[in-house]
């Protein structure tokens, strides 16, 4: 439920389309309140199902959900409202009513917006609601950021964002993966137990001043020796893995070496088979896709860990079709897999040949372009799985593509949230937000933001100043 209004008083919420094709099962989510949905957002609805696109999925989903909650239902019932636990969800916390309003009936309230256009219609019966129901707050959802510039500008008190899968209000409270300790990681410690496996070493330490830390997070200090990596909460200790930075900066694959202590991080996690999702969040330009496919291709042709590498992205183009024009799936993912063979050129470039090399390495790791679109339904066995450009996507098609990763998978998840292209979705919305916050606490997991430009010198000026 939108978080600004206070629910001290019974809200009707106003559906727009884009709401139900974002969370098809958003009219669940208001508790107590009535969700209302008008006919042209069906109608919307019903013209979308039938594209040959990937949100045909969604609207079809969304209008099964629909009849089965209105379903012998008289049509005086409809347009009182039909309780939301009726039949799908056996909710108690969910005690609203679901309506349907037939808006073309309404007259124009405002006449500066035209009648022929769906989200006018939509505010049009938002303000036809806040004017006959006076003693109900009445509140417009939609994720279209102009859709409500125009309600507010045409007089509707209410307008919200729908911020339900939304985990935390600002970006910048977004978690980086890392705790960077002030001055002396030692001098911040109670208690500690050591114990010395072969190379490894692994410290139970018990804080001073409680810091507040997850599995897999990184610990660093401000001065330049220690590293670490929690793999544990005991009560009072926790349980830190020492790395040590220059262990951390040392590591290799695939020829490249971390080139500040955030990639080295990220290079830990990516080669550690134990870690099945690995998120690399940061600004352009700071390494996430050479170091993910050096890393992948370390673990499939050197360790023999996992079989092949599958790379895919989405683009709003790549979602929706890939064409019928002739090529094989890798041949039209290839323009949209640009990042992927760059970053394959630079780890060659010093080959005698590499042309042949990268022919060469494509096939002896196996290296599949995917689209996105021909994901669903997939079991991917013994893989790493590179996710680039997850920024663009939602939560749902991230959940689609997390659940197709069988035994012996690894997926690695790889965006920026300061170039979000989609129209509805921001950096808090994100679906690379939403899986950063939700596998935070999942142990076979690690995240890590790469602080700092590392591609050229002019990237980093443009990236600090424009």
């Amino acid at each position: 439920m939108p978080r600004t209004l206070e629910s001290t008083q019974k809200k009707l919420f106003v559906l727009d389309t884009n709401i139900l094709l974002h969370d098809p099962h958003a009219f669940f989510n208001f508790q107590e309140h009535d969700v209302l949905v008008p006919m042209t957002v069906l109608e919307e609805l019903d013209h979308i199902k039938d594209r040959n696109k990937d949100v045909s999925r969604d609207a079809r989903v969304a209008i099964r959900s629909l009849e089965n909650i209105l379903q012998d239902v008289t049509p005086e019932q409809m347009i009182e409202g039909v309780p939301l636990n009726r039949n799908e969800l056996k909710d108690s916390s969910v005690t609203g009513h679901l309506i349907i309003l037939n808006d073309h009936v309404i007259a124009t309230e405002v006449s500066g917006l035209p009648g022929g256009v769906n989200d006018n219609k939509i505010i049009n019966a938002a303000l036809h609601l806040q004017k006959e129901r006076s003693n109900v707050t009445v509140v417009l959802v939609t994720k279209d950021i102009n859709m409500r510039l125009k309600a507010k500008g045409a007089g509707l008190k209410f307008v919200e964002d729908y911020t339900t899968d939304q985990l935390i209000d600002d970006v910048n409270l977004l978690t980086k993966g890392f705790e960077v300790v002030e001055g002396d990681f030692w001098q911040q410690v109670e208690n500690v137990e050591s114990e010395k496996d072969g190379r490894e070493t692994t410290h139970k330490v018990t804080f001073k001043k409680t810091i507040p830390t997850f599995i897999n997070e990184y610990i660093l200090d401000e001065g330049e020796e220690f590293a670490a990596r929690v793999t544990g909460h005991y009560e009072d200790k926790v349980e830190l893995l020492d790395l040590g930075r220059q262990r951390l900066l040392s590591r290799k694959a695939w020829g490249i070496t971390p080139k500040n202590i955030y990639q080295g991080m990220a290079l830990n996690a990516l080669m550690d088979p134990n870690i099945e999702l690995v998120i690399l969040t940061g600004p352009a330009g700071c390494g996430k896709t050479l170091l993910a496919l050096a890393s992948a291709l370390e673990m499939v042709i050197e360790l023999g860990i996992y079989d092949k590498v599958l790379v895919t992205r989405n683009t709003p183009e790549i979602a929706e079709s890939i064409g019928f024009l002739p090529g094989t799936e890798e041949e039209k993912m290839a323009p949209w897999l640009a990042a992927i063979t760059d970053s394959l050129e630079v780890l060659h470039k010093n080959d005698e040949n590499p042309s042949s090399s990268l022919s060469y390495i494509m096939e002896k790791a196996n290296v599949q372009f995917k689209s996105v679109n021909f994901m669903r339904g997939r079991s991917i066995q013994n893989a790493v799985v590179l996710l680039d450009e997850c920024q663009n996507l939602t939560a749902s098609q991230l959940k689609t593509i997390i659940t197709r990763c069988g035994e012996g998978t690894k997926l690695v998840c790889s965006g920026n949230l300061a170039q979000i292209d989609s129209n509805y979705l921001t950096a808090v919305t994100s679906g690379l937000t939403y899986i950063v916050e939700r596998f935070k606490n999942f142990e076979g997991s690690a995240t890590v933001n790469l602080n700092g430009v590392v591609r050229s010198r002019l990237a980093q000026f443009a990236e600090e100043n424009l």
